[in-house]
């Protein structure tokens, strides 16, 4: 019979691979694209003057710090 010692090898809860993380990266940004441009126009219109940054980038920035929270839990 085997039994572990202690301190041995712990199995670990498996992590979800790269392939994973980009398809919920994807899927952030492309739903955040629309709120985005909205507010984008919206801030256009109302300072009348361009936001610096579009409405591309902040979605990017979005699902860059939503992403890993999804994994790290």
């Amino acid at each position: 019979m085997n039994i572990p010692k202690p301190g041995g090898p712990v199995s670990h809860t498996r992590r979800g691979g790269r392939a994973e993380f980009l398809v919920y990266f994807t899927l952030i940004f492309c739903i955040g694209v629309l709120p985005r441009t909205v507010g984008w126009v919206y801030g256009a219109i109302r300072h009348g003057r361009l936001p610096d940054r579009g409405p591309l980038a902040r979605a990017w920035t979005d699902a860059h710090e939503i992403t890993p929270m999804i994994f790290s839990g």
